[in-house]
C-alpha cells in the first residue's frame, strides 16, 4: 500500500495588520513573523490560527503574571523592559523569558491540534511522538514564567 504526503511551503504574516499583535502596553508586543521562524511553523498554519493561538497564549501568560505584574507596577516599573534584569544581545532576560513563554504556548496549542491520527499504527506512533514535543513545549513555559517571577523550577516534599 502506498501513501501521499503533502506538505507545505513555509509562509510568513502576509499583511502589515497580523504582523505584529499588540500587548497589553505592559508585556511586549509578539510579532508573528519572529513566532513563525522561532516555533518552525509551515505553511500548514495558517496566519489566523497564528494570531489566534497567540492572542490565547498572551492571555494566558499575562493572567498567570498579573499577581507578579502588579508588585512591579507598584515599584514604578512602566512596563516588562523596565523590571531591573540582565540584559542579553541588548534585550531585558525578562522580555526574552515571555516571549519564549508565548512562543511555547503556541507551539504546544498548534502541535496538539495539527497532530491528525490517523488509523494506521504508524499514524498513532506518529501522534504518541509529538506528544513529547508538546508536553516538552508546556514546561518550557511553566519554566519562563517561574525564571520571570524569580520561582524555584521545582518544589519537593518530603512524603
Amino acid at each position: 500500500m502506498s501513501s501521499f504526503l503533502a506538505t507545505a511551503e513555509p509562509t510568513q504574516a502576509t499583511s502589515g495588520t497580523t504582523a505584529k499583535l499588540t500587548n497589553d502596553g505592559w508585556f511586549p508586543d509578539i510579532g508573528l513573523v519572529e513566532l513563525r521562524e522561532e516555533t518552525r511553523l509551515d505553511g500548514t498554519v495558517t496566519d489566523t490560527r497564528l494570531r489566534s493561538a497567540a492572542l490565547d497564549a498572551m492571555a494566558s501568560c499575562n493572567a498567570e503574571l498579573q499577581t507578579w505584574q502588579g508588585g512591579q507596577l507598584a515599584r514604578g516599573y512602566a512596563d516588562l523592559a523596565s523590571v531591573p534584569a540582565p540584559q542579553l544581545g541588548g534585550v531585558s532576560t525578562h522580555v526574552l523569558r515571555y516571549r519564549r513563554a508565548i512562543y511555547n504556548h503556541v507551539r504546544a496549542d498548534l502541535t496538539e491540534q495539527y497532530r491528525g491520527l490517523d488509523t494506521t499504527k504508524t499514524g498513532g506512533q506518529q501522534a504518541e511522538a509529538l506528544d513529547e514535543t508538546i508536553c516538552e513545549a508546556r514546561r518550557n513555559v511553566r519554566i519562563a514564567l517561574a525564571d520571570i517571577r524569580g520561582l524555584r523550577h521545582s518544589t519537593i516534599e518530603l512524603i
